[in-house]
């Protein structure tokens, strides 16, 4: 006597796959992807493969996206030391053998040229949230002071290569998911308080500091250069301040409404340095305006919304940090990249989340967004459970 089961159909077998899916989460990634793709033909229709290459990564993150997504948050953590010491092996694998290009020893070939210090960009927040999560209810002053040995580690080999952006995103990261574990105030008021101080002083004393024959001691020639030329692009409008005037050009010249799609001088007369890479929120706005511009901001500021929403419904501590450290990487992205482009901050390197051309950060933000996406799944499907039962 045979029991015949019914196979379940391709349809049945594909559906749990997508339950519990942050469906707004998921609009907002669609609306910056499809912004980022219009940029992307735009900027760089004339310029080799750019657009179908940034097409094809987008389609990698998508898909990285959707596989990170099926694994429990649980098992995500466990990745977490493994993660953590291969970037760190691979930071040191740079500094010892590693590939220099435009001054920069930022890349090593093991088998296929990678930059690691993007792997600490995820890797960091997810090791310090592993290593909170394993103290939750218990945390003690030396823990923090672990934590902040942790971070300093990546960064100094990062900020050694030099690559002040990539270190700065790291920092950034790593900082919030220590200030989410329950940093105090009393600590974090004083640095703020005297970077704050140490700004207003730049700032007053910039012309002074920027003389020729002035050391920094604290910072890389090309460094002091890129700060110096904020302050004053006028100072070599045609040499290094004039990424930030052509930036400031395009930007302007785009009014309200902008010159409409592909018809962008300062990007198609090749005017905008870097179009399809750190440059191309200026393209963005030359073609599409204040209006499109509000659209963009718009959609990263809802992306960073949602994220610190789905931190605040986490059902596990490391769910909590690791959600709110996904926030601040995409809210330093895009802010210190369309401060940079602005005028308003030095230009560090930093590309935009969904526009910008990069293959290596684009896998990176996917896999962002799919532990995000991860976390999400399961207090939904926690909550769902929880009602049948009741």
């Amino acid at each position: 006597m045979s029991t015949e089961f019914d196979k379940p159909s391709l349809l049945q077998r594909i559906v749990p796959m997508f339950l519990g899916f942050d469906w707004v989460l998921l609009l907002l990634i669609a609306l910056l992807s499809g912004l980022g793709l219009l940029a992307m033909y735009s900027a760089g229709y004339d310029h080799g493969t750019r657009f179908i290459d940034h097409g094809r990564n987008m389609l990698l993150a998508a898909a990285i996206l959707f596989v990170v997504a099926q694994v429990p948050p649980q098992k995500i953590m466990f990745a977490a030391v493994p993660l953590y010491g291969l970037g760190i092996a691979l930071l040191i694998a740079v500094l010892v053998f590693g590939i220099t290009k435009k001054g920069a020893q930022r890349w090593v070939n093991v088998g296929v040229v990678i930059q690691p210090s993007e792997l600490l960009k995820i890797a960091m927040p997810l090791m310090l949230a592993w290593w909170f999560q394993r103290r939750e209810g218990a945390t003690r002053v030396s823990d923090f002071v672990v934590a902040f040995g942790l971070l300093a580690l990546p960064t100094a080999l990062i900020l050694k290569q030099p690559d002040l952006g990539t270190a700065l995103l790291v920092l950034a990261s790593g900082l919030a998911v220590i200030f989410f574990a329950g940093l105090s105030w009393k600590l974090v008021l004083p640095p703020v308080l005297l970077a704050a101080v140490g700004i207003v002083l730049l700032i007053w004393n910039g012309d002074a500091l920027c003389m020729d024959g002035i050391s920094w001691y604290f910072l890389h020639d090309y460094q002091r250069t890129r700060v110096c030329t904020l302050l004053d692009p006028m100072r070599d409008p045609l040499g290094k301040g004039f990424h930030i005037i052509q930036g400031m050009i395009a930007i302007g010249s785009g009014g309200i409404w902008g010159k409409g799609f592909m018809a962008g001088t300062q990007t198609h007369l090749e005017f905008i340095p870097e179009r399809t890479t750190d440059f191309i929120f200026a393209a963005f706005s030359e073609e599409f305006g204040l209006v499109g511009n509000l659209v963009l901001i718009t959609g990263f500021v809802l992306l960073v919304w949602r994220a610190l929403a789905i931190a605040l419904q986490a059902t596990t501590l490391f769910g909590r940090l690791m959600a709110a450290a996904v926030a601040v990487i995409f809210f330093t992205y895009a802010f210190v990249n369309m401060g940079m482009v602005s005028g308003i901050l030095p230009v560090v390197g930093v590309p935009l989340p969904f526009l910008s051309y990069g293959g290596t950060a684009m896998v990176t933000l996917g896999l962002a967004l799919g532990i995000l996406m991860s976390i999400a799944r399961a207090q939904r499907l926690a909550r769902r459970t929880a009602q049948r039962s009741v």
